[in-house]
Order: C-alpha cells, then sequence, then structure tokens
C-alpha cells in the first residue's frame, strides 16, 4: 500500500497549482517502501513532505519578465515568435497584467512619445548605467495615473515662491513716557529670558513679554539719567550706562544692585557684552573693557574715537569689538588691541547703527546718520567693503535676523520708518511706517520673531517680521 503522507502530498501540490500559471508539477508515485525504510523515504523526500498544518505553497518562483523594461539599461529581450501564443506566466486575457505594465512603465519613466530616444538603441559598449535624459522625471511623474506634467490636472511642475507677507501694522503698542529724543542713546534692550529693559527719564523698567508684567527696576534719581541699558548673555543681570559716566550692574530677578563701576568722565551711551566682559563707551571718547568678576572698575581702556562713541557690538564669537562714533569713523578691535585693527572711515555722519551677522562670519554692517543715510557693508576677514545702499533717511539702528538672511534698519529724518532687507539683494520685503518721531531705538525678541522699535513719539510698537 502506498505511503498516506506521500499520497497526501501529491494532492496537496496538485491543488495548490492555479489555472494562472499552469505549472503542473508531475511527481512520480514511488514504489512503496518497505516498512522499515519509510523513515530514511521520509527524510530522502522531505520537499515533498507538507505538514498539514502549514499553508501550502508552490515550490519556485518563476518571474514574469514582460513587464520589465530592459530598454533602461539597453537591453534587448528576444522577441517571441507569432506562433508561440499566449505566455504561460502572463496568465489568459482575464488576468494579462499588460494594460498595468504599460501604465507603470509610462509612471515611472514617462510616455515612449515619438519625439523620444528610443530606449533600445544604444551604442555598443556604451555604459549600462549612463545617466539619461528621459528617466530624469519630475515628482509629479510618479503619480499612478502617468500625467507627465499634470498640466490636465491644472496644476504647475514650477514651484512659485510667494512673497513672505509681512504685516504693515504693530499687534502692540505700549506708551513709554519720558523715551527720549537722542540719537546718541541706546534705552532699549531684550534679554535671552524674555524681558524687555527700557530706560525712561532717570528711571529703568522691564516688561515681561511672557506675562505682560510691568516691574520698575530702579529710580537713579533727579541729579542722574539713564543714557543706555544692555543685557548680559544669560538674562538674569542688566548694565546701565548713567549720564554721570557711571557703569550699574543690577540683578533683574531680585531687583538688587550689586555693582557700580566708574571710569568714565561724562556720559555712557553704549553699552556690549561678551561673556564675562562688558565693555562701554562715553561721551569722553573713550572705550573701557570691563571684566565684572574683577575687582578694578575697568582692565583696559581704548582709544582711537575722536568724538562721542554711540554704537558698540561685540560679534558672535566674541572675538571682534565693532565700535561707531559721532566721528564719522568705524572701528573694530579685537580682545586684546588697544589701537583699531581695522578702520573704516567711509560714512560722512556719525554711526550709530552696527549690526553683526549670525549667518557669515565677519560680515559687519553699519549705517550712518542724516548726512549719510547709508548702510554699508564690511568684510572683516578679509578687510574689504562689500557694498552700500542709499536709504533716504537717516540709519539710527541695524539688527540682523536671528533666523534668515535679513536686516531690518530703523530711520530718522525725514520719514520715519522701519524697512526689512533680504540681503545681500538688498531688495525691500517691507516698509513699516507708524511713528511720528525717529526710530531711535530697536531690538528683537529672543526668538527672532518680533522686533520692538521705540521712537521720541513716547511709544513702544512691537512688529512681527
Amino acid at each position: 500500500m502506498a505511503d498516506p503522507m506521500i499520497s497526501q502530498s501529491k494532492l496537496n501540490i496538485a491543488a495548490s497549482t492555479t489555472p494562472r500559471h499552469q505549472h503542473h508539477l508531475h511527481l512520480e508515485n514511488p514504489t512503496p517502501p518497505p516498512s522499515s525504510s519509510k523513515h530514511v523515504n521520509r527524510l530522502l523526500n522531505s520537499n515533498h513532505y507538507i505538514s498539514p498544518s502549514r499553508p501550502i505553497y508552490s515550490d519556485r518562483f518563476i518571474p514574469c519578465r514582460s513587464s520589465s523594461n530592459f530598454g533602461l539599461f539597453n537591453i534587448s529581450l528576444p522577441q517571441p515568435s507569432a506562433t508561440a501564443g499566449i505566455s504561460p506566466g502572463c496568465g489568459g486575457k482575464e488576468d494579462n497584467p499588460s494594460a498595468y505594465a504599460a501604465l507603470l512603465r509610462d509612471a515611472l519613466f514617462g510616455p515612449q512619445n515619438p519625439d523620444k530616444k528610443d530606449w533600445g538603441a544604444g551604442a555598443a559598449g556604451q555604459n549600462i548605467f549612463r545617466y539619461k535624459m528621459e528617466t530624469r522625471q519630475s515628482l509629479h511623474s510618479l503619480s499612478p495615473f502617468g500625467f507627465d506634467d499634470m498640466s490636465d490636472l491644472g496644476v504647475s511642475n514650477v514651484a512659485i515662491k510667494t512673497p513672505r507677507k509681512v504685516s504693515r501694522s504693530p499687534y502692540k503698542v505700549l506708551d513709554a513716557p519720558a523715551l527720549q529724543d537722542d540719537f546718541y542713546l541706546n534705552l532699549v534692550d531684550w534679554s535671552s529670558h524674555n524681558v524687555l529693559a527700557v530706560g525712561l527719564g532717570n528711571c529703568v523698567y522691564l516688561w515681561n513679554a511672557c506675562s505682560s508684567k510691568v516691574t520698575k527696576l530702579c529710580d537713579l534719581g533727579n541729579d542722574d539719567g539713564v543714557c543706555s541699558v544692555g543685557w548680559a548673555h544669560r538674562g538674569t543681570h542688566l548694565a546701565i550706562g548713567t549720564s554721570n559716566g557711571k557703569v550699574q550692574i543690577w540683578d533683574a530677578s531680585r531687583c538688587k544692585r550689586i555693582r557700580t563701576m566708574e571710569g568714565h568722565r561724562l556720559r555712557v551711551g553704549a553699552l556690549a557684552w561678551s561673556s564675562s566682559m562688558l565693555s562701554s563707551g562715553s561721551r569722553d571718547k573713550s572705550i573701557l573693557q570691563r571684566d565684572i568678576r574683577a575687582r578694578e572698575d575697568f582692565v583696559s581702556k581704548l582709544s582711537g574715537h575722536k568724538s562721542e562713541v554711540c554704537g558698540l557690538k561685540w560679534s558672535y564669537d566674541n572675538r571682534e569689538l565693532a565700535s561707531g562714533g559721532n566721528d564719522n569713523r568705524l572701528f573694530v578691535w579685537n580682545q586684546h588691541s588697544s589701537q583699531p585693527v581695522l578702520k573704516y572711515c567711509d560714512h560722512t555722519a556719525a554711526v550709530k547703527a552696527i549690526a553683526w551677522s549670525p549667518h557669515l562670519h565677519g560680515l559687519l554692517a553699519s549705517g550712518g546718520g542724516t548726512a549719510d543715510r547709508c548702510i554699508r557693508f564690511w568684510n572683516t576677514t578679509t578687510n574689504s567693503h562689500l557694498s552700500c545702499i542709499d536709504t533716504g533717511s537717516q540709519v539710527c539702528n541695524l539688527v540682523w535676523s536671528k533666523n534668515v538672511n535679513e536686516l531690518v534698519s530703523t530711520h530718522g529724518f525725514s520719514q520715519n520708518q522701519i524697512i526689512l532687507w533680504r540681503y545681500p539683494t538688498m531688495s525691500k520685503l517691507a516698509t513699516l511706517t507708524g511713528h511720528t518721531f525717529r526710530v531711535l531705538y530697536l531690538a528683537i525678541s529672543p526668538d527672532g520673531q518680533t522686533i520692538v522699535t521705540g521712537a521720541g513719539d513716547e511709544t513702544l510698537r512691537f512688529w512681527k517680521h
């Protein structure tokens, strides 16, 4: 009697063969072995042994190559003869995949238009992986519907970059009584903790941008006044320059003065932090370098300007200090120099507006006053003047966007406007108006999404840019 397991294998394999492929497997019924050799024969014919608990599959995979695009690699496929009929691997009329293959081929490689080069017509010896223009389709060509340029759907392949919309109106306006209309002062600064410091008369106020809470930090008294404010990088300590030539350091979280430093003979109108180093510029034409960790009021004195120092900015790597003065000069100092290492004398009016680019090392922008009206760009690495643009108005402040390569400038006489520029083309993205006096003060939020401007009209205006 035949082995029941082998007979069962024949039945299962015959039942698993589908009419689509019609690959009939003929297994000869072996001579019934002796019962003692049943186990050995089962091992020899183990590929035919099918466990009743497992699903039954065909024993091998026979690919259908009729839908393969051999022309992509310049491989010619032998054409079947006319008498060959339908290939056994492609099925009959109901299951013929030729329509799907043609649709997939057009979607992946583009329609085979008559004006395109024949895929299979390549020169002998040509590299099989050569680049072909026909394969460089847009992402839209991967559509299962096979549209080459999606024009039939009314969709264009070319992505049109729409201009970024900038609101022309401030989203918030705050009253700032006693905000001075003085070009040489710097009375507004925004900390990394999102707190705005404003000098109003002889007082300094803190405005928390998260809670809108206003705190009076200090009152210098009737015999003194606030000329400049500057936050340390950590956002916890505020430096205040006074009209008496002193610099005070305040702990903003505790509203407590922790130090007073002297050294200047006249008002301190400019401040700039570099880690634990604080630079102060004064009407006495000098710049003092102060290390707040040292006991001395200042560790070095920088001399070079012939008039009041009204602009100070450290580079983002804290290696270079740029200073501007009422002598129309722009100087660049390093960490250890007592004399300027670079001198720029192209401006024809006071240089208060100074800004280092956070996007390109060594790129410095500067703006001149009423008689100059120009924004100039410098490469301090190569000591070269890059470009100049006449804005038509007094340039009061400059600040680079933290997120994109754009520049914000504020202006005085005669238009009192705020301009957003795209660098390096210096095309105007937006012109913002609303202040009725010179826009003398400018600061940017820590996330780079908002700017605040202040003017002699005693208002602070907040803009999204």
